[in-house]
């Protein structure tokens, strides 16, 4: 069992450069370097790449969530990952939750659902990238998985942008809830309590991540087969 695990992080060290660079770049910008509609790639395909950025986005949030558990968390105390969900920073924004809900909102409200999680969530991402510098024992490998998804985020969000006004041909909707949610942190916490709020918080995207994923992939189902998407 040892030697697998050993085998496991030597592949896992060889493959994560080709996962840095797997992403396609979603932003589109002119020569003044605003966002534009990105005329040169189509919107089914453009949706295609932003769902595979939120699947990515999702998967090394998962990694680095279990990653950071079995590095740092106390086993006793991983128990209270499950209760993470009620004190994350989106609780607040009027993003559905339950299977009906999602089934019944627009395709409006799908997209600018996803914007708000992405938005809500650079900064604590960033905050998270400051606070992981500080322990003295985290690998790279966590710190490397930490920024690139703090990059892919901002990347996902202007895909999602350009896919607004791509499908909907509207402005965007911001949201300043990230900047309130910060505000919590100010106080530098004792070091176990450091640890448990980077864990609810590396949970709470893990599960912000994947609402993103699947209202994303949502979307694209009701672009192809409007009437039988569950």
């Amino acid at each position: 069992l040892g030697l697998v695990n050993v085998q496991w992080s030597v592949w896992a060290v060889l493959l994560w450069p080709s996962l840095l660079i797997v992403c396609i770049p979603l932003d589109c910008k002119d020569e003044q370097g605003s966002l534009s509609r990105c005329p040169s790639i189509t919107q089914e395909k453009l949706l295609d790449r932003v769902i595979q950025h939120a699947e990515l986005i999702y998967r090394v949030s998962e990694e680095s969530c279990t990653l950071f558990e079995e590095m740092f968390v106390p086993f006793p105390l991983r128990l209270q990952r499950n209760q993470a969900g009620s004190a994350c920073i989106t609780k607040a924004l009027p993003i559905p939750s339950s299977k009906s809900e999602i089934q019944q909102i627009s395709d409006k409200w799908l997209l600018h659902s996803v914007l708000m999680l992405v938005q809500s969530w650079i900064e604590p991402l960033v905050y998270l990238q400051t606070t992981l510098d500080r322990y003295d024992d985290a690998p790279d490998m966590l710190l490397n998985k930490t920024k690139w998804v703090s990059d892919k985020l901002i990347s996902l969000e202007q895909g999602v942008v350009v896919l607004i006004k791509k499908m909907l041909d509207e402005g965007i909707l911001t949201t300043n809830h990230s900047e309130q949610s910060l505000l919590q942190y100010d106080v530098q916490p004792e070091m176990l309590e450091s640890v448990m709020r980077d864990y609810a918080l590396l949970s709470c995207f893990k599960k912000d991540a994947h609402k993103m994923e699947t209202f994303l992939k949502l979307l694209k189902c009701r672009q192809t087969d409007k009437y039988n998407c569950a």
